[in-house]
């Protein structure tokens, strides 16, 4: 009986958390009112640690853009003294998103335009994803590998950084600058 009352608590959170996202105006793409729709085949919600896990190809998609990963976690704020009821149950507000780490796999594709990785951390607050482990931003054939890539959402524009042992290697199509150009 105390298993379902704590499955259908945790249900209940997952809810919350999940239209909160959607009503919020802290959604993935902080410009863009659409709705974020984020699958996967399993869900956990933390609500003492303000975090909701998505595992097993976890695929959260806004718009054009889409960020897929083995394993979605959002990070939400702390709302001190905020509290929600759910049937008979005070719980404490699970606030605003901070951020979402995405683990294994990771794949951000906005367009034709696609940064790849092992692991990524998008910042809600500034708007931009950091991606690292075998990093790599691509646009058609051209391709741009790094250490780190960093893809400011708002500014639509990517950044490639690297080590001091490695440098960043970039291999440029140029007939794809005239392709684009062109049409």
């Amino acid at each position: 009986m105390i298993n379902k009352k704590i499955c259908l608590f945790v249900l209940l959170f997952a809810l919350i958390a999940a239209l909160r996202i959607h009503a919020d105006d802290n959604s993935l793409i902080k410009q863009s009112e659409d709705p974020i729709e984020i699958t996967s085949n399993r869900m956990e919600a933390f609500n003492e640690n303000k975090l909701v896990v998505f595992s097993g190809n976890a695929k959260a998609t806004q718009g054009n853009k889409v960020l897929k990963a083995d394993q979605l976690r959002l990070y939400y704020k702390e709302e001190s003294g905020k509290k929600e009821k759910i049937g008979t149950l005070e719980t404490e507000g699970a606030g605003d998103l901070e951020k979402i780490e995405a683990k294994g796999h990771v794949l951000l594709s906005q367009g034709k335009r696609t940064a790849t990785g092992d692991e990524a951390v998008y910042f809600r607050d500034s708007n931009k994803v950091i991606m690292t482990g075998n990093a790599m931003l691509k646009e058609g054939k051209n391709i741009i590998r790094g250490d780190r890539v960093i893809v400011f959402l708002n500014e639509n524009r990517g950044t490639v950084e690297s080590n001091t042992q490695k440098q960043v290697k970039a291999i440029i199509y140029p007939q794809e600058k005239k392709k684009a150009e062109t049409n």
